[in-house]
Order: structure tokens, then C-alpha cells, then sequence
């Protein structure tokens, strides 16, 4: 299975930067380009552990949806959400914060399995992992800017 592993320097404190990893308006805000949006679950505001929730975006053209559900939390320094539904065979997103003298090491592990088989597995290798690694980068580029923004996520 393919497995993306993303360090963020964040210039904030790790309560700040867990608490905007797990909310949901900042995840929809930061993959804006995707129409992603949430529709079932918790639709608003942070996520705590047994929480779902659904999404639905268009990826490569095509609406999809996907449902993830926070399956461990230990607050502030990690987290892990999972695919419970949806078109992958596998997704597993590890979140962890490591507290720096001047902010917090986020550190991303993202593992999946594409469908389809053996065309999966190719889909993985020619474009898809590139693909999710972008998504991922872009959503921690937007979540490094709120965090050292100091703002409040519902004022975005």
C-alpha cells in the first residue's frame, strides 16, 4: 500500500494545531477546489473520537463521497481518522504533533489502497499517490497559514 509521510513546521502552539487539524470547516475550506464538502456527520466545527463524517467532492470528474471516522485521539499529540465508506479499499490517515521550541512538527502518515486490483495498484503508481500527496500538502498549507495567522476558523 502506498504510504505519503508529510513533515509541517507550524509556528503555533500543538493544542492550536490539533484542534484546526480535526475541524471541519478548515478541511473544507482548504480542498475548496475539489467542491469538497461535508454532508452527513459532523458537518461543522471539531471532530472528538467516534466522530464521522461524510464528504463529498469531485475527484478526477467524477462526485464520489467518503465517509472517515476518528478512530483514535489523544489530544494534543495525535490522532488517526479512517475510510469507513467509500470508493477506496483502505484509507488510514495518522496525524501527529511533536511541540518545537518555537511552534509544532505536524507530521502526516497517509496510507491507502486504490480498487480495481491490479489497476489500482497501476493508478497508484502512475498518478494517484502524487495526487493524494498534493491534496495532503495543500490542505497543510492552508492549515500552517490559519494557524499562524492566529484567526478564528469560523471567520474564514
Amino acid at each position: 500500500m502506498p504510504t505519503i509521510k508529510l513533515e509541517t513546521f507550524i509556528n503555533a502552539s500543538l493544542e492550536r494545531c490539533f484542534d484546526l487539524s480535526l475541524n471541519v470547516d478548515l478541511h473544507h475550506h482548504s480542498v475548496a477546489h475539489t467542491h469538497e464538502r461535508p454532508i452527513a456527520g459532523v458537518t461543522s466545527g471539531g471532530m472528538k473520537l467516534g466522530d464521522t463524517v461524510t464528504w463529498e467532492a469531485v475527484h478526477f470528474g467524477v462526485k464520489q463521497h467518503l465517509t472517515t471516522k476518528i478512530t483514535a485521539y489523544e489530544r494534543p499529540n495525535r490522532f488517526i481518522d479512517e475510510m469507513i465508506q467509500g470508493v477506496f479499499q483502505k484509507i488510514v490517515h495518522l496525524h501527529i504533533f511533536i511541540p518545537q521550541a518555537t511552534g509544532t512538527l505536524m507530521i502526516d502518515i497517509f496510507t491507502f489502497r486504490a480498487p480495481l486490483g491490479i489497476l489500482g495498484r497501476i493508478a497508484e503508481m502512475l498518478f494517484l499517490t502524487r495526487y493524494m500527496k498534493e491534496l495532503l500538502l495543500t490542505r497543510n498549507r492552508y492549515l500552517k497559514q490559519v494557524a499562524e495567522s492566529g484567526s478564528d476558523v469560523t471567520h474564514l
